[in-house]
């Protein structure tokens, strides 16, 4: 076992101690590693509203060339200055490629999830795995009820937003709570979202940009999460809800007034660039029909602070 490896270090009650060399307290920190699922053995599962949407008409899916795209994503990271690292390909896996549900990064460690779907439960143990490999401690395990990683969205440094959506969604309300109790022990400010299950995660409708600079879909985003946000004198970016069927919203910060985002994400390239935001749009419209965007497929494991 990697000797800088611990298969849990939450301290009960709170206090425990930040990771010194892997970790990430905002989601707009300079990214320096970066996790990512392999493309292996990626095909469309019914597993959300987009995918079950692209199945029913019958899109058709190309292994190779989301294998491509997904070398052109890490090509995209490579370029911008990040160290990528990967999850070892399992053939049971089908998405594996979406990496950002399987586990979760904190400046204390990793918390391993509880995933929804019984066909991707053992994406949690290949993770366990994965930190073990790299030597990252996972702070702790999901188990009062399901829990995906696209519902734990970090706002700013001691800030998270956490959203569940319920019994027929993919994050259940006791996961939620389990990890709100974890996090106010660790002096977080922890706002709880229900969400319908149609719009899958948080994260599809809720990602920071930059400091004080989040992307919105207005249309299908809580009111009460919105005037959240302007409460923290975030600047919102508003998303259009079609874009956001697209996974247009799902895109990922890497600090320094950087983003990446999806190649079809046209409105809100068109107004991050207006911000002064320089953008890299790979291509991964053969990826997102199944359900999941650059976000989903990427879990940070370290950004300067934010």
């Amino acid at each position: 076992m990697n000797p800088e490896f611990s298969l849990r270090c939450r301290k009960e009650g709170g206090g425990t101690p930040v990771l010194p060399n892997w970790g990430a307290d905002c989601d707009y920190g300079v990214l320096k590693d970066i996790l990512l699922g392999p493309a292996d053995h990626y095909r469309w599962l019914k597993t959300s509203s987009v995918s079950k949407k692209s199945i029913r008409r019958n899109y058709q899916f190309d292994a190779q060339i989301a294998q491509a795209q997904h070398k052109e994503m890490i090509s995209a990271y490579e370029s911008a200055g990040v160290a990528v690292h990967l999850h070892d390909p399992d053939p049971e896996l089908q998405y594996q490629i979406f990496a950002r549900d399987s586990s979760v990064m904190t400046p204390f460690g990793a918390i391993i999830t509880n995933m929804a779907n019984w066909w991707r439960r053992g994406e949690n143990f290949r993770a366990i795995e994965t930190y073990e490999r790299l030597g990252i401690p996972i702070y702790d395990y999901v188990t009062a009820g399901t829990f995906e990683g696209g519902d734990f969205n970090v706002i700013e440094p001691g800030t998270v937003l956490i959203g569940w959506e319920g019994e027929e969604g993919r994050s259940q309300e006791q996961g939620a709570l389990q990890l709100q109790r974890w996090f106010e022990a660790e002096g977080w400010e922890v706002k709880l979202t229900d969400l319908d299950p149609f719009y899958v995660h948080i994260d599809l409708m809720v990602v920071m940009l930059a400091p004080k600079l989040a992307a919105v879909c207005l249309e299908s985003t809580d009111p009460d999460v919105v005037s959240w946000l302007k409460s923290k004198q975030i600047e919102i970016i508003s998303v259009p809800f079609q874009d956001t069927l697209d996974l247009g919203c799902n895109v990922v910060a890497l600090g320094n007034d950087r983003i990446l985002l999806p190649q079809k994400s046209v409105a809100l390239k068109e107004k991050a660039k207006a911000h002064g935001l320089e953008v890299y749009d790979p291509d991964v419209s053969m990826i997102t029909p199944g359900g999941g965007g650059v976000h989903c497929m990427c879990q940070a494991l370290k950004r300067e602070p934010g």
